[in-house]
């Protein structure tokens, strides 16, 4: 009995051919333009959907906490400089600014517009074949909108678990003269839930953004693998910003749009890698079962 699939493991034994395939699509579908445009208006968009965000959330949690979740993993995003972004959002909070009617519905446009741009990238890198649909305007429209509504529900989740191994950290286990504190775990933990959301949301975002219908377990595979590849990107452009660039001397005050942009641009670009991965093992399939279909 095969426990694994023939593509996967034509993966395993090829992983170089299948990564060639893999920057050879993502270069053909322009990748990086792509990403360059998602960057472009999701920079507009972050401190409109951040306030609308917290402001929501107020009414059921803290709006410290949330502020204190929220600076924690916007340093996921945005590699040294969610201090910045985080105090825009704390300074429009702080001026007790009221949100019309005219001013809620321009903060939502500006975040749902990024979501479409990166819908339209999704559909041109995962329209292969067979398993593109037809999907309603309305439909389009709507998932936007329904992505804000995930961050939200995401954020608020985070933001209780949080509190929660926070309060584990100041806890200790006893046994006989031994006392072991849990600040590690909880610090363990708090990296792991980060990680886990990350994944969720970018499978979320493989399995709803594109036109085309894409398996549940692509969408992990695809997911997982973009989160991991960020993590270790983002940890060298932590490094290579506080030892190595010279971009506040170069941009001086726009170096944290400067910054944000670029990490914004790196997060897509890692975004459509991982879309590209789904295509290329996809299209793999494909191959299989028309081989196995001619045998």
């Amino acid at each position: 009995m095969r426990v694994l699939s023939k593509p996967t493991l034509y993966l395993l034994e090829h992983p170089l051919v299948f990564a060639g395939k893999t920057l050879r699509g993502f270069s053909r579908n322009q990748g990086l333009l792509l990403a360059g445009a998602i960057a472009y208006y999701a920079l507009l968009s972050v401190i409109p959907l951040l306030i609308v965000t917290v402001i929501a959330l107020s009414h059921l949690v803290d709006q410290a906490e949330l502020l204190t979740t929220l600076g924690r993993y916007l340093e996921w995003v945005v590699p040294s400089q969610s201090r910045a972004v985080l105090a825009d959002v704390s300074a429009f909070l702080d001026n007790g600014i009221a949100i019309g009617a005219v001013l809620l519905v321009t903060m939502l446009f500006f975040s749902s517009v990024a979501f479409s741009v990166l819908e339209k990238a999704m559909c041109i890198i995962l329209a292969h074949g067979s398993t593109v649909k037809r999907r309603h305007f309305l439909v389009s429209a709507v998932i936007p909108y329904g992505f804000v509504l995930l961050l939200g529900v995401a954020l608020l989740a985070v933001t209780v678990a949080s509190v929660i191994l926070r309060g584990m950290a100041e806890e200790s286990v006893q046994m006989l003269v031994w006392n072991w504190p849990l600040r590690g775990v909880s610090t363990v933990l708090l990296y792991l839930l980060g990680l886990t959301a990350e994944t969720l949301i970018l499978t979320a975002l493989y399995l709803a953004m594109p036109v085309a219908r894409i398996r549940l377990n692509h969408a992990l595979v695809g997911g997982f693998t973009a989160a991991l590849l960020w993590e270790v990107l983002r940890h060298v452009l932590i490094w290579f910003l506080a030892t190595i660039s010279k971009v506040s001397i170069v941009y001086g005050s726009l170096t944290t749009a400067v910054v944000v942009l670029f990490s914004m641009e790196l997060a897509a670009t890692v975004l459509l890698l991982g879309a590209q991965v789904i295509a290329e093992y996809e299209r793999l399939r494909l191959e299989f079962v028309a081989a196995e279909e001619a045998a």
